[in-house]
């Protein structure tokens, strides 16, 4: 039923998951870190549109806000503050971001990213009601490979380093998306519902952040696209000492962070 969707995706992306990461993924024991990573990484979504409005579209006090915005999700994932019920409806921001007048392409940035801000701070809220209903507390989980592997490749010098970094913010949510499909049938209902109700949201993030770059670029941008495409399948397909959401092939020793169950939030 969500075919359609993911055949773009496939078509963009070099190599599916391997099924070696699946068969970790799951794993009952596996569920806890994947989630909080999970959590994290919707977080992170959150955090690097932030960070590409206020450094490239938002005026003075937009940035302000947009920080603001942040504070209390940041606040519960790198200093333990607040709680479920403390997040509730702070997906919403309730006043407009204003573009910075002599940005070249501030507008349609700031719409397609708050857009996007507001869907991964929802999805992050919804990831931490599944955790609460299965007692699993939250730790922090230290970023793994992924996401640094690819933004090293990034050039140094403008416009190219904002498109390629728009072009990374595509392969990361595409991957989500692939993902999430790939795992759903083997998680318990309420997540398969889940992962399968994100399948939109994340195929249409990867294609705003490839409009994106593309417009800013001025020119075609398949090579560039080309050679992410591959740097981000040697990612996943190599082995990773680490397993987490978007890690690569799991090695035998496999670290896993230490997530207990317990019922604090």
């Amino acid at each position: 039923m969500y075919q359609s969707l993911l055949a773009p995706i496939h078509q963009f992306l070099n190599c599916t998951t391997p099924t070696q990461w699946i068969d970790e993924a799951k794993k009952p024991e596996r569920l806890p870190v994947v989630l909080i990573d999970h959590l994290l990484c919707e977080l992170k979504a959150g955090q690097s549109a932030m960070f590409l409005i206020r450094k490239y579209a938002a005026n003075n006090q937009s940035k302000q806000q947009l920080l603001d915005w942040f504070k209390p999700y940041e606040a519960f994932a790198y200093k333990g503050e607040g709680c479920l019920n403390s997040l509730k409806g702070k997906s919403n921001i309730s006043k407009g971001i204003i573009a910075q007048s002599e940005s070249p392409y501030s507008q349609e940035l700031i719409d397609k990213m708050v857009l996007l801000i507001k869907e991964e701070l929802h999805h992050f809220y919804q990831v931490l009601e599944i955790m609460h209903s299965r007692d699993i507390e939250y730790q922090h989980v230290p970023a793994g490979r992924y996401a640094k592997g690819l933004l090293k490749h990034v050039r140094t010098y403008e416009p190219q380093t904002l498109i390629d970094k728009l072009i990374i913010g595509a392969f990361i949510e595409a991957r989500s998306c692939e993902r999430f499909a790939a795992l759903a049938p083997y998680m318990d209902d309420d997540i398969q519902s889940f992962y399968i109700s994100l399948l939109r949201s994340e195929a249409r993030h990867y294609q705003d952040y490839l409009s994106l770059a593309q417009q800013i670029a001025e020119e075609d941008i398949s090579d560039r696209v080309d050679y992410f495409a591959q740097v981000e399948a040697e990612l996943i397909c190599s082995a990773d000492h680490e397993f987490k959401f978007h890690s690569g092939v799991p090695t035998g020793e496999a670290i896993i962070p230490s997530v207990l169950n317990s019922g604090s939030f």
